[in-house]
């Protein structure tokens, strides 16, 4: 009496698996194929780091150091120099991202939104010295996301 119960529980488990794997067979898969199929982005994702300029070509920080001192990896060096009228501009703007942890303090620090961690997701380099972005840099990767940098601040903006 014992076997012909554990044989048919068994039995009905066996049952039970077969039933579970073929309800999932036939439904729309939950993978994506990556390269070519991506999940949509938050306005809020943390990615590559890059420096905005003002729409009339003027880079935005004003160096006050604020982000450089908010920065719990200590990756961020910047110098700056006053300017004729008055002014202060950076004239060196590093960030080593082999050391930078995408906490965004950086970004939430910027009184007038300079530094910004973009949608860029997939940045690859050969070589550590890659990874260290100067001034030039951050300008160029601004200057190419800035249309959707722009869109994410703003569709941010209620939060902050």
């Amino acid at each position: 009496m014992i076997r012909h119960w554990i044989k048919s529980f068994f039995l009905w488990e066996f049952v039970k698996a077969h039933y579970l794997t073929l309800k999932y067979f036939f439904k729309p898969k939950a993978t994506l194929n990556y390269p070519y199929e991506k999940n949509p982005l938050s306005p809020r994702f943390r990615g590559e780091h890059a420096l905005r300029r003002y729409p009339n070509g003027e880079e935005r920080c004003i160096a006050c150091k604020l982000c450089e001192a908010v920065c719990p990896a200590v990756c961020i060096t910047i110098e700056s120099e006053p300017r004729e009228d008055g002014s202060r501009r950076t004239t060196r703007y590093d960030i080593d991202m082999t050391k930078c942890i995408y906490c965004g303090l950086c970004q939430e620090a910027c009184p007038v939104d300079a530094i910004v961690q973009g949608p860029n997701m997939e940045f690859s380099v050969e070589t550590r010295e890659e990874l260290i972005y100067d001034k030039a840099k951050l300008l160029d990767n601004g200057d190419k996301w800035e249309r959707t940098l722009a869109a994410n601040i703003a569709a941010d903006a209620p939060y902050r």
